[in-house]
Order: C-alpha cells, then structure tokens, then sequence
C-alpha cells in the first residue's frame, strides 16, 4: 500500500518550475546529430536558442556531446523530452 510520504506518491520537487534546465546527450558523431537534437529541444520549448547548445568531442573524435539547455515548465516535461531524446535513434545517453 502506497502512503502520503512514499515515493511513488511524491508531489514536491527540488526543482521549482519554469527554470533553465541543462541536459546532455551523447551519441555517435555524424551528420545531422546536432540538428536532430536542436529540433526535439525546440519541439519541448519553443523558446529554445539553437545558438545556446554546446558542444564537446570525445577523446577519439568518434562521439558528440549535445548540452542543451532548455526552459522546464513541468516535470511532465522533462519527463516527456527525456523520453524522446532516449528513443532518438542517434541517441546513445541522456543525462
């Protein structure tokens, strides 16, 4: 049975909505991978600044990391655009 002070019933979070929210994603470093993340971000926030995504190589050169940063309005969303970016076929990790 699931209680007030469970977990799985939680309502409060430590993140107070809408704030800038970073996420970061990594994948295999080809063509299009940068574009495809920009546009599921500004699916998500349609104030997303494509301008405003960093990049950084892996050692070998052979992965990308995405860091996006996004205006969260809900934890509805974030869920949602967390489970988005982790079913992208060029998606390896979501952070």
């Amino acid at each position: 049975m699931t209680t007030p002070t469970s977990p799985n019933t939680r309502t409060d979070s430590l993140i107070e909505y809408p704030c800038r929210f970073p996420i970061k994603v990594m994948g295999a470093k080809v063509e299009g991978f940068v574009e495809a993340i920009t546009m599921v971000a500004g699916h998500f926030d349609p104030q997303f600044d494509p301008a405003s995504v960093e990049l950084r190589d892996s050692r070998g050169g052979n992965y990308l990391g995405i860091t996006i940063t996004v205006t969260a309005t809900s934890r509805e969303q974030l869920d949602e655009l967390y489970r988005t970016l982790s079913t992208h076929p060029l998606v390896k990790v979501v952070l």
